[in-house]
């Protein structure tokens, strides 16, 4: 593969061979070694101050009259094309000069500028055509490559193939190694340019296996965003990276690289959409059990269809609530499958689904024993929130995710287990921070939430009357008499233990529960005034 095809322009070495300047005789008398430089067009000048005029990557034509006639502005004529990375100086002997002047060639060898003579007199406007001409092909060819590329990533797709075959593809035509990444970096696939060549996963985990080497491509990368199809224009889903390992990355690969990023962008949005839907219909699944729409009896068979086979194992249901609700579309797949590969590393069958009117995640697990419920339960949840945040989903300042744990049995006991969760997760809403909730130990808070959906002022009402008084007196006085309440009916009336966890005296301690009492007007050694209090601690904050 010549460099003209490669690189989609022509080197001062081709324009050196085209009829035009070959009639003129050339004769490189500096930069012999630059000659395979890209021509990115051509300009003919006459003035002192031409650089200023040029971009970079030019041929430029002269016959030197522009040059000046001392040493030092030769010399500064020079440097300041050199510096303004032109592609050559061409100067037609003649008139001006009937040989370039000393000063002339030792900058531009200094400079490492190719610098050629012409002997015979050529036609500006002939040279200029015939470059232009080359170049314009040039372009048109390294098109066409691209566009050989993306005709055979699409033929891939077409004949069942997926992201490794396109990547596939273009780690063979770029001669390296090429991956997929997420856009904070993790590696989704990787394909390498063949047994001859570096594993790809080695290369990947030597140049961007940390995460701080993730943040700037490595020199001479080649990095493609792949549209993502979500809201607003600049929506990524992931990158292509091409690195050159086994040789340098041309401007055609970049090219072949944006073509295959358009292919990939279907891929993976319809992968995506399979993803949600498949998810979806595994979280109507559970709830359909949950709800008593599919029977004990015909249960087993639907999960095995689902890719769920805990044979005779006790089965464990979770429900994972997530306070804003679950997002549609492409966020949707992104969760399930964070979820699914963070569940991947528990070792127990799992069942997952998502319910986004509910923003609810049902699952159930199969168990060896119910003896490892406790252990199971914690690697889920830690699995189950870890997706959360891979997907993007907790946003500062939000509560975290509520994760209620069932009670394990077989599959009369799942459904009735998931529906019980299902409801708890909701009810837990606003308690303490938790890995996980044992749902028989939330039973108080799911019939206080109950009653308040049932009639809100009822128990308004109720909380108005058992503790009323004390929040009046929270919010205008110091010290608050509320957390010392709680904190005494949580320890069961032991003023020790109450004392202690307050960092409080006795005396101090007997104080604020004497004043307490005063303002509700009651016995806290009352068993029937304890319980109200309890109930009514755990009610406010559904009516606060």
């Amino acid at each position: 593969m010549d460099s003209q095809d490669t690189q989609g322009g022509i080197t001062v070495q081709r324009a050196l061979e085209l009829p035009g300047l070959r009639g003129g005789l050339p004769e490189v008398v500096a930069g012999a070694e630059r000659l395979q430089r890209t021509v990115r067009w051509v300009h003919a000048g006459e003035v002192p101050n031409i650089a200023s005029l040029l971009k970079g990557g030019e041929l430029l034509l002269t016959t030197g009259l522009g040059l000046g006639a001392r040493p030092a502005e030769q010399r500064a004529f020079v440097r300041e094309l050199a510096e303004r990375g032109i592609a050559a100086l061409v100067v037609e002997l003649g008139p001006r000069f009937a040989r370039l002047p000393a000063a002339l060639v030792d900058t531009a060898r200094a400079a490492g500028l190719p610098l050629v003579q012409l002997h015979r007199e050529v036609p500006f406007v002939t040279v200029t055509e015939e470059v232009h001409t080359e170049i314009v092909n040039g372009h048109y060819t390294l098109l066409r490559r691209a566009e050989e590329v993306h005709r055979r990533c699409t033929e891939a797709l077409l004949s069942g193939g997926g992201v490794p075959q396109v990547l596939a593809v273009l780690a063979e035509f770029s001669g390296n190694p090429v991956f997929l990444e997420t856009t904070d970096g993790q590696l989704l696939y990787a394909a390498g340019a063949g047994s001859a060549c570096a594993d790809p996963l080695q290369v990947w985990e030597g140049l961007r296996g940390r995460p701080d080497d993730r943040a700037e491509p490595p020199a001479g990368a080649v990095v493609v965003d792949v549209p993502g199809g979500g809201p607003g224009a600049g929506s990524v889903r992931a990158r292509l990276v091409l690195l050159a390992v086994e040789s340098p990355l041309l401007p055609v690969h970049r090219i072949a690289a944006e073509r295959a990023a358009g292919s990939l962008a279907v891929v993976l949005m319809q992968a995506r959409q399979e993803e949600e839907l498949a998810a979806r219909g595994r979280g109507d699944f559970l709830t359909d059990l949950a709800e008593g729409r599919i029977t004990a009896d015909d249960a087993p068979a639907q999960a095995r269809v689902l890719g769920f086979k805990p044979g005779s194992s006790p089965l464990l249901p979770m429900v994972m609530r997530v306070p804003d609700g679950l997002p549609t579309g492409a966020a949707l797949a992104v969760l399930a499958r964070a979820v699914s590969e963070e569940l991947a590393a528990v070792g127990v069958p799992v069942l997952l689904g998502v319910r986004p009117v509910e923003g609810r995640v049902p699952l159930l697990l199969g168990l060896r024993t119910e003896a490892e419920r406790g252990t199971v339960a914690d690697r889920v949840a830690a699995a189950l929130r870890a997706g959360v945040e891979r997907a993007g989903m907790r946003r500062p300042g939000a509560q975290p995710p509520v994760v209620v744990v069932g009670v394990a049995g077989g599959w009369a006991a799942a459904a009735s287990g998931l529906r019980h969760a299902a409801e708890t997760a909701t009810a837990a809403q606003g308690l303490p921070d938790r890995a996980w909730y044992d749902a028989r130990r939330l039973d108080i808070d799911l019939l206080l939430w109950r009653l308040h959906r049932h009639d809100p002022t009822a128990l308004a009402a109720f909380v108005d009357r058992a503790i009323g008084p004390l929040r009046a007196h929270d919010r205008r006085s110091k010290p608050p008499l509320l957390p010392t309440l709680q904190t005494y009916l949580a320890h069961a009336g032991r003023k020790a233990e109450t004392a202690r966890e307050l960092h409080l005296n006795r005396q101090t301690l007997y104080n604020r529960l004497a004043r307490i009492g005063e303002l509700l007007g009651t016995d806290l050694d009352d068993p029937q005034t304890v319980l109200a209090l309890s109930l009514a601690l755990r009610a406010r904050r559904h009516v606060a």
